[in-house]
């Protein structure tokens, strides 16, 4: 019996996945199809996947031409795929070609015609039009957000804001983007506003990137106005407004999404799902730290009130106790603040502890101290080690009371993490029936909870 095998994404199954299929089968006598999962597709940095894993699964398997439809979850799976199921032929579309000859030492590797004038991208375009999307600030993680933006389906940026007069187009002539006066396909050019409300009537959704004071006006007039928010960290600064801003949000059916990069990344996902299955028994501690020594002549060093370690770094820290130990639970427990100050007031190093007395948490922030930064997950049965920077989480280990008996996890970690955040985002904006954001508002709220007390400490 000749065994044949193809793997691929086959999202929003069309005509030129079928004919695939067709082709594929009629080379032996049993077809094998491997459909890649969402969390592999992340890992494999195709971010802008329309269905469901198990939306696609089930259209390979209605097709009817597949023998056996399986997972694709891994890298390297192709070849023990092919060794441990018997297959004699793998097969790809003619848009792979070359790339899977590494396959042939292996069994034999075909390459078929594409179906012409037909593609999942073209579809998904015609299917969903694309988010006009207007940056707010034009600091340096605008900067980075079009760098990381730019491999991003189904979004245009259109403009950007900055209150200060010219700011915007010095922003928009140092990055190429927008740079044509006049557009030559019908579409207004590109915005360099220094007004709020212009930016708004050209887009339909917002990357806040302005410094953290200015965020919940700016959030609250975007939700207003009917736009989409992805908001830089920290959201606001009291759990109240974390609240209203969701509020707002859900009332006109919009997605507000805070932008803490590591809740959206792959191996985050990973690290907080080992955790949650009991690997190292019941959770009972996380501590997390991230510093780095900042020099004056930036917002964060010069600004007494709205800047400093804490502010800057702590929303990265939070995460993952609001993640593991549940948001709700971090509401309610108590928090100590022990801050170092430079000689302007300027928060230098910010360590939390919060404890309810079955549980605790840490989180140690610094911009003029330095620690080793990572994040430690103690249980009952062991404890999980991400080394810095855990916060762009690649690896990971799990330890057991046996020093040996030590599992180690890699993931892949694209870029500098914002696709993953503007990834989720525009999925969001664009399927209202479908929203699952990563970040889920009640983390937000819980995070902003703590710095609402950090406040309230610090102006007493």
């Amino acid at each position: 019996m000749r065994t044949v095998a193809t793997y691929g994404v086959f999202d929003l199954f069309h005509e030129g996945h079928i004919n695939l299929l067709r082709r594929a089968r009629a080379l032996g006598d049993r077809l094998i199809v491997g459909v890649t999962t969402n969390h592999f597709d992340e890992i494999r940095g195709k971010l802008n996947t329309t269905d469901s894993f198990e939306v696609r699964k089930q259209a390979v398997i209605n097709s009817g031409f597949a023998d056996e439809v399986i997972a694709e979850t891994y890298p390297g799976q192709k070849k023990d795929d092919i060794r441990n199921r018997g297959i004699d032929v793998m097969v790809f579309g003619s848009d792979w070609t070359g790339h899977f000859d590494y396959l042939r030492s292996l069994c034999e590797v075909v390459y078929l015609p594409r179906t012409e004038g037909i593609s999942s991208t073209a579809l998904r375009n015609a299917r969903h039009p694309e988010v006009r999307l207007g940056i707010v600030g034009t600091g340096r993680i605008a900067r980075r957000f079009v760098a990381e933006a730019a491999g991003i389906a189904g979004k245009q940026i259109v403009g950007v804001y900055n209150p200060h007069e010219g700011h915007a187009a010095q922003f928009v002539r140092e990055l190429g983007i927008g740079a044509a006066p006049e557009s030559t396909n019908g579409e207004p050019p590109f915005l360099a506003a220094d007004n709020l409300d212009e930016l708004l009537d050209a887009v339909d959704a917002v990357y806040i990137a302005s410094p953290h004071q200015y965020h919940y006006e700016q959030a609250k007039t975007a939700l207003l106005a009917g736009k989409h928010v992805l908001c830089e960290k920290p959201l606001v600064f009291s759990q109240a407004q974390a609240e209203e801003l969701f509020f707002l949000a859900r009332e006109r059916d919009l997605v507000l999404l805070e932008a803490i990069k590591t809740a959206y990344c792959p191996g985050f996902d990973e690290l907080v799902d080992v955790a949650r299955s009991g690997a190292i028994g019941e959770i009972r501690d996380v501590e997390a730290a991230f510093t780095r020594l900042t020099p004056h002549g930036v917002r964060e060093r010069d600004d007494a009130v709205n800047g400093g370690s804490f502010f800057e770094l702590g929303s990265y820290n939070l995460l993952p106790a609001v993640r593991l130990l549940g948001a709700e639970r971090v509401m309610g427990m108590d928090a100590s603040f022990h801050t170092l100050r430079d000689e302007m007031g300027v928060d230098l190093f910010t360590k939390v502890l919060l404890s309810d007395g079955i549980v605790s948490a840490s989180a140690k922030t610094g911009l003029g101290v330095k620690a080793e930064g990572q994040l430690v997950v103690s249980g009952t049965e062991g404890y999980i080690l991400a080394p810095a920077p855990w916060w762009l989480t690649s690896y990971f280990e799990v330890h057991h009371e046996d020093a040996t008996d030590i599992q180690t996890y890699e993931v892949p970690f694209l870029g500098q993490g914002l696709r993953y955040e503007i990834s989720n985002f525009v999925h969001l904006a664009l399927h209202d029936e479908d929203r699952y954001p990563k970040l889920a508002p009640e983390e937000s709220i819980a995070i902003a909870s703590v710095f609402e007390r950090y406040v309230t400490k610090r102006d007493a």
